[in-house]
C-alpha cells in the first residue's frame, strides 16, 4: 500500500486574532492536522503576494492566509489591504499553473479556536487531494527565480 501524501501547509497569520485563535485551539487540546506551520505576522495586511509565492517555492504545498475579521483589524484596515491583494495573488498563481485551491484566505478571531481547527483540517485535506506541488516543473519555462 502506498503512503498517503502529507502536505506542508504554511499558515501566515495575524498576531492579534488568528495566532491567538490557534493558541486557544492548542491550549484547549483541540486536535488538528500536524501539517500546518504557523508563521506569525503582526497583521494580515503585511502579507505581500510575494510571501506566498516564496513559501510555495521553498516547499509549502499550500498556504493559508488568516487574519482578523473585517472591521476588527487592530491596525484599522490591514485586512482590507489583504482582501484587495488576494485577487492579484490568484492571478499570479494562474500564470504559473498553480491551482487556486492551494492558497486560501480566512478570517479567524482570537476566540475561534474551533474555527482554526476546522479551517486547518479542511486546508490540509484540500491540498492532500491536489497532491504535491512540484515547483520546478511548473516553473521550468524560467518564469520564476
Amino acid at each position: 500500500m502506498a503512503e498517503q501524501f502529507e502536505p506542508k501547509i504554511a499558515v501566515l497569520c495575524c498576531n492579534w486574532c488568528t495566532y491567538a485563535g490557534a493558541d486557544l485551539a492548542g491550549t484547549s487540546r483541540m486536535k488538528y492536522a500536524p501539517n500546518v506551520r504557523l508563521i506569525r505576522t503582526m497583521c494580515s495586511g503585511r502579507i505581500d503576494p510575494s510571501f506566498v509565492m516564496t513559501a510555495l517555492k521553498d516547499g509549502a504545498d499550500g498556504v493559508l492566509i488568516a487574519g482578523c475579521h473585517p472591521a476588527d483589524c487592530h491596525y484599522i484596515n490591514g485586512n482590507h489591504k489583504t482582501m484587495r491583494r488576494f485577487p492579484v495573488l490568484h492571478t499570479m498563481l494562474a500564470q504559473f499553473g498553480i491551482e487556486r485551491d492551494r492558497v486560501r484566505l480566512e478570517w479567524i478571531s482570537a476566540s475561534e479556536g474551533d474555527r482554526f481547527v476546522e479551517v486547518a483540517n479542511e486546508m490540509t485535506e484540500t491540498v492532500r487531494k491536489l497532491g504535491p506541488l512540484d515547483w520546478k516543473s511548473r516553473t521550468a519555462a524560467g518564469n520564476v527565480a
